[in-house]
């Protein structure tokens, strides 16, 4: 699909761009639930995280207006700190809708990250837990955080590795934390188009999370994000509370 060319008003969509998102935004929740349905879950159930890197306010906007009125929860992710800025547009200020941070992130941007996120996504080591920790007690807040885990083995993905032994010891740190608060565990799948790769990959997000929850309180490994545009349904029928949905409602990136 292509991306969607700005409009004369860069404030508004043209009745051809939300149509054109309408369409997407059906095909996707169409895709999710049927996935949800095929393992006796409801689609509606799922977060509906929208990737928002690159995209306009007027685009997110427009998003967020259709999702809730197809009775969806929703949250936007942003995975770069100097995109956090375009959330204060009046389009998006004050909408009511969570924030997530979902990007790799690096300690010198905690505040920032801190300052934008009610949920970070992205705790994939112990020098990120702490600057968040010291970052959130200096701002006076409390922030939920995933723990990013590497199910792929992939070099490329940053995370703890998918065992009990990896990641208990940073949900027990977590869990000791007076400014973070544990919620669940992320994954990026495998980056292959096989899609049995794919699935041990998700699967085994959702298979530590149940070993997890035999050693802490379920609120603290509650969440499982994962499944983007392309993996949505593997995703799902894995297990999936918080999907990363980008372009499969905006289109190509610019």
């Amino acid at each position: 699909m292509e991306g969607m060319t700005p409009s004369a008003d860069d404030s508004v969509l043209s009745p051809e761009q939300t149509e054109l998102m309408i369409e997407r935004i059906d095909e996707v929740l169409a895709r999710i639930d049927a996935a949800a349905e095929r393992r006796g879950r409801r689609g509606s159930d799922i977060e509906m995280l929208l990737a928002t890197k690159s995209r306009r306010p007027a685009e997110i906007a427009v998003a967020i207006e259709l999702l809730r009125e197809r009775g969806r929860t929703i949250a936007v992710g942003e995975n770069r700190a100097q995109e956090i800025a375009k959330h204060s547009d009046p389009l998006l200020a004050d909408n009511g809708v969570p924030r997530h941070f979902i990007g790799r992130l690096q300690t010198n941007k905690a505040r920032d990250v801190v300052a934008f996120a009610e949920l970070i996504h992205s705790v994939d080591r112990e020098d990120i837990a702490a600057a968040l920790e010291r970052r959130a007690g200096m701002a006076g807040v409390v922030r939920d955080v995933l723990v990013q885990v590497n199910t792929s083995g992939e070099e490329s993905k940053g995370g703890f590795a998918p065992t009990v032994e990896a990641t208990a010891p940073i949900i027990e740190r977590l869990r000791a934390s007076e400014t973070l608060r544990p919620v669940g565990l992320m994954t990026i799948g495998a980056n292959t188009s096989d899609a049995a790769a794919v699935r041990s990959s998700l699967s085994n997000l959702r298979m530590l999370r149940d070993r997890l929850r035999e050693r802490f309180d379920e609120a603290q490994v509650a969440h499982l994000s994962m499944g983007m545009s392309g993996d949505l349904e593997i995703a799902v029928e894995e297990g999936a509370t918080i999907v990363r949905v980008g372009s499969a409602i905006f289109g190509a990136r610019p």
